[in-house]
């Protein structure tokens, strides 16, 4: 996000699950509430939701990062990043939107980001929704950004909440067993050392916005 009045630059992934042999498409033929997704496509998305706060620390790597992720409304009306785990059909306002019955779009990465890690961070936390047959609450089909209503308000707080800095991000991903299980230890632990590297870096950086504020003339 260079610019703090203007919409940030998403990455964002386009999933769908296909039959290994036939590529037949295993996503649809679900009930229409749930956007047509099929039982198996609704596992991999509760393993995406499950698993957003550490999956940020790979789809989110940088400090500025952040200041897309729960932006505060831009100049153009809309700030089209998620503000928290949610999924939803045609909803542009979700972590996760559903186009149509064939796909799954997670909007949480940025242009920063690896896309080889970025994949197989996705299908890591995918996989193990698989392995748990694991279940997505129900969609939130509503304007996210609207904190006033009430089934928002109810879904952000039985979400899993995403980190607001970089360093909130890491955390999730050190402790969590499904990643580092897809990922490989020693994978995690090296990218640990050069993310946070990256953010004692940035801690040591004293910004105009903090003199400005606090320094007396």
């Amino acid at each position: 996000k260079p610019f703090a009045s203007l919409t940030g630059s998403g990455c964002h992934a386009h999933v769908s699950l296909h039959e290994p042999g036939t590529g037949k498409n295993l996503c649809q033929g679900g009930a229409p509430e749930m956007h047509g997704l099929s039982p198996l496509a609704l596992s991999f998305t509760a393993g995406l939701l499950a698993h957003a706060p550490a999956l940020t620390a790979l789809t989110n790597p940088t400090v500025n990062s952040y200041k897309r992720l729960g932006a505060r409304m831009t100049s153009s009306g809309a700030t089209w990043s998620p503000t928290a785990a949610t999924w939803a059909g045609n909803n542009r306002t979700a972590l996760i939107r559903v186009p149509d019955e064939h796909r799954m779009e997670l909007r949480l990465a940025d242009m920063s980001a690896n896309p080889y890690l970025m994949a197989a961070a996705i299908g890591a936390a995918g996989l193990d929704g698989l392995r748990a047959r694991s279940v997505p609450p129900p969609p939130t089909d509503r304007n996210m950004y609207d904190a006033s209503d009430p089934v928002v308000a109810a879904a952000i707080k039985a979400s899993p909440p995403l980190p607001s800095n970089l360093a909130g991000a890491l955390e999730a991903l050190d402790a969590s067993s499904p990643l580092r299980s897809g990922l490989g230890d020693a994978f995690v632990d090296s990218y640990l050392k050069l993310r946070r590297a990256h953010w004692a870096e940035y801690m040591a950086q004293l910004t105009p916005w903090e003199l400005e504020t606090y320094l007396d003339a």
